[in-house]
């Protein structure tokens, strides 16, 4: 979960800046496409790969990259599937590495008038049964995390293993920090100022924010219901609290925790090295239970 209208004062250095609108940066890759040649691609805007889905009463967006065991990949609040830019060079040597921009965010235009992690997560799941996907390995970032264990939660038969970074349950000053949640409250007020909102792009971010403003709201014994093995990720300096993430491992009954040392939200990005490594070798591994 990251709130779209605050940086992370802390933690410049995860490269990331989130404005009023919350977008992430656009990050330029190399990939290797058709015929063994390489080009230099964009994530997000690489139409000779780029393809929508109908689901859900939408038009999802979606780009492909990799052979072999499907692996999805779901950012962020305000963002887009460019944020795994740092990534996706390496698994997709090694996985059919799925990227989507979610519901109201990139081109996944979306006409509700408002948003929910359930609603997310149930879009995930459809547009793996839309793709003619079983099941897949899942790695979320920030709300792409918390959609990570909605879809765990709510159709665990279409998550292998997941990898959560960033996530919280609660959208309060024990899920978030407490600058972090004082932050929202006052971007929340900021927004009641301009209200009403007549600018159609001014109320998606809108909706956008709310989402995060007003969730998530999942109790813990809820987590219970997630079978797959589940390495559950922080920054030893994140946004969440390094307790709230440790209950949310603990109470994952096949979970396992890494605090990243050194780093604040961006994990995936500003060791992206240790990261992807890391992160593959939880998705090879055999399962053995680990105590917190």
């Amino acid at each position: 979960m990251h709130l779209p209208l605050e940086a992370d004062k802390n933690t410049e250095q995860d490269g990331m800046k989130h404005g009023i609108a919350g977008v992430l940066l656009w990050v330029t890759g190399l990939l290797m496409l058709g015929c063994g040649q390489l080009r230099v691609a964009t994530y997000g805007y690489n139409d000779a790969v780029g393809k929508y889905y109908t689901i859900r009463g939408f038009r999802m967006y979606t780009e492909v990259y990799g052979q072999g065991q499907p692996l999805l990949m779901i950012h962020g609040n305000g963002g887009d599937m460019s944020a795994f830019a740092n990534n996706l060079p390496y698994f997709s040597k090694k996985y059919k590495v799925i990227l989507a921009d979610s519901r109201a965010h990139g081109r996944s235009v979306d006409p509700s008038d408002s948003l929910s992690f359930e609603m997310m997560a149930d879009d995930y799941s459809a547009l793996l049964s839309a793709m003619h996907i079983s099941s897949a390995y899942v790695l979320g970032w920030s709300d792409g995390g918390i959609i990570a264990l909605e879809l765990a939660m709510r159709h665990p038969e279409k998550v292998i293993k997941l990898a959560s970074t960033g996530a919280n349950l609660w959208a309060d000053s024990l899920g978030l920090r407490p600058d972090v949640w004082r932050d929202g409250v006052r971007d929340y007020n900021a927004w009641q100022k301009r209200m009403p909102l007549t600018d159609e792009k001014e109320q998606n971010d809108y909706k956008v924010f709310m989402l995060d403003y007003e969730q998530p709201n999942i109790a813990l014994k809820e987590l219970r219901k997630i079978q797959c093995p589940s390495l559950i990720i922080g920054g030893d300096n994140d946004l969440i609290p390094v307790a709230h993430t440790r209950q949310i491992a603990a109470n994952i009954r096949r979970g396992e925790l890494w605090i990243v040392p050194n780093s604040g939200h961006a994990t995936l990005v500003d060791h992206s090295r240790t990261f992807n490594r890391r992160v593959e070798a939880f998705f090879r591994k055999p399962y053995r239970h680990r105590r917190h």
